[in-house]
């Protein structure tokens, strides 16, 4: 059994670390590395870590989910819930010194709007956003809603951080290669290499005066450095752990955690109760995985049973989830969920047949860096040559699959069929989600087209209650009969850390309050 720790947020004593001079430096081997700068471009949770280091946002969410002004310092609305004035706090500035005004804020919205799921649905209700003056901008909508709040302060992929206009500014489709914030941290290129990169504290960060809370409140840094380190190997970052060199390791293979067990010098935690969903993303663009009838018969093949004794081994860190929201989130539910329950080789083996697959080859992404993806290739892998189907592996890292998969070209033309990622349940939890998209123009990665689905989550946008509820069954069902991706189970990964360390927090790491106790 490893060990539970109670994680905390930041302490007085962090703070008083940082204001008696403390030139620390925290040093994370990250899960990833870093490759893509823009957090509106990518879901990669490398990238949106990168964000909250750089840059804040208008709200965020405490650590009991309530909605706090972040940036903003007060917001009306009207009686009818139409019309919405918000006011930045007084001070803020960009990492280039220039004042943080309305006008990057809306550009910043806009920016972020064609590109996250939510935030496309909060556009397709918006009427008018304009600029009041430098520290005011207006929202009218279409409808009603009183959850455009809560959508200001969505915290995980994609969050709506704010960046300067002229970088706001550019083509959402294309990513910004510059990392200027008004964050705590400071991106530092000139420090950074392929496998290091490197934030120094802000020294004109103005934070908010309430209590740090999740990703609300006072972002006070708890040391002067955050380094972050990309080790290919997992075994090697543990090992760095162990050996003092590493403070934090985000993502270390449970298989890795007798190492770590005993020692007093390491805590191994479960941060996140609702843990992640692995999920295998079809290419519905390409052949053969433009064929739902394909689709669908890999799916009816899948065993989530296979998939996460393979990858995870010890079932204490894995459960079966048939839902396309994950299990513990509100909107959980089996409709439709039979084709992922039914693990029939020969009855796969014959709906494919039906379907006409032709022997197009699969190309299939490996991410030969992240055990947990590669386990989770190898068994499609195999499961696609039992059925029958022309295979062929391409082995990478993960940051190269990351620009692999942006990829819309043919299989011939270097294009994809299959990779195999994870998702924070957070992320998954509500319709709105990217992963759900039907519309293949601005959709996520493979580009599902449905023009009903979109009709059922357009609907989800403004219903709430039992409705919603239902809406969420419809969706579920839609998502299952169009093929459009594989649940492989859900999962739970722990993280480690030196056991010094304050400031760990649930179930995302904000690494600008970590700091090292005094003893």
């Amino acid at each position: 059994m490893y060990q539970k720790k109670m994680l905390f947020t930041l302490s007085a004593m962090a703070a008083a670390l940082l204001l008696a001079g403390c030139a620390d430096k925290l040093v994370i081997a990250s899960h990833a590395r870093l490759t893509t700068l823009d957090p509106v471009t990518s879901t990669a949770y490398v990238t949106r870590s990168h964000g909250y280091m750089v840059y804040d946002t208008l709200f965020a969410l405490d650590e009991e989910l309530r909605q706090r002004p972040q940036m903003v310092e007060k917001w009306t609305s009207s009686s009818d819930l139409k019309t919405w004035h918000f006011q930045l706090r007084e001070g803020l500035q960009w990492h280039d010194g220039q004042p943080v005004t309305a006008e990057d804020c809306v550009a910043s919205l806009q920016r972020w709007g064609k590109r996250d799921g939510a935030g496309q649905q909060l556009f397709q209700n918006i009427s008018s956003i304009s600029v009041d003056d430098a520290q005011r901008f207006t929202i009218v909508l279409k409808e009603a809603d009183v959850s455009i709040i809560r959508t200001l302060a969505k915290v995980s992929v994609n969050v709506p951080f704010m960046m300067p206009k002229r970088l706001a500014q550019a083509d959402a489709f294309s990513p910004i290669t510059e990392a200027v914030g008004s964050g705590p941290f400071i991106y530092r290129p000139e420090r950074t290499t392929a496998d290091k990169v490197v934030y120094v504290r802000n020294p004109n960060y103005k934070p908010r005066h309430d209590v740090q809370s999740q990703a609300a409140g006072a972002k006070i840094p708890g040391v002067e450095v955050v380094e972050w380190r990309y080790y290919p190997s997992q075994q090697e970052a543990v090992q760095k752990l162990i050996g003092g060199k590493v403070d934090y390791v985000e993502s270390p293979s449970t298989q890795l955690v007798s190492l770590m067990e005993g020692n007093a010098d390491i805590t191994v935690a479960s941060t996140d109760p609702l843990g992640n969903v692995a999920m295998a993303r079809f290419n519905h663009q390409q052949a053969p995985f433009n064929n739902p009838g394909v689709r669908r018969a890999v799916l009816m093949a899948m065993q989530q049973d296979a998939y996460m004794s393979a990858a995870l081994g010890d079932a204490r860190y894995w459960r079966n989830c048939y839902s396309v929201f994950p299990c513990g989130t509100p909107l959980a539910n089996e409709a439709g969920s039979e084709i992922m329950k039914r693990g029939d080789l020969q009855a796969a083996r014959q709906a494919l047949k039906d379907a006409g697959y032709d022997g197009t080859p699969v190309v299939v992404l490996n991410p030969t860096d992240t055990p947990v993806m590669a386990a989770f290739t190898q068994v499609t892998v195999e499961l696609l040559k039992e059925l029958g189907m022309t295979v062929q592996v391409r082995d990478m890292d993960w940051a190269t699959l990351l620009e692999q998969r942006e990829r819309r070209d043919s299989v011939a033309d270097g294009g994809w069929s299959i990779f195999h990622t994870w998702w924070n349940a957070v992320d998954l939890s509500d319709t709105s989600s990217i992963a759900f998209s039907g519309d293949p123009q601005s959709g996520w990665y493979g580009w599902a087209e449905d023009a009903e689905l979109e009709q059922l989550r357009a609907a989800a946008a403004r219903a709430d209650g039992a409705q919603k509820v239902a809406l969420a069954e419809r969706i579920q069902q839609r998502l299952w009969d169009i093929g459009a991706f594989g649940v492989l189970g859900q999962f739970f990964e722990p993280v480690a850390f030196r056991s010094d360390l304050q400031g760990i927090t649930a179930p995302m790491q904000f690494y600008w309050g970590v700091s090292r106790s005094e003893e």
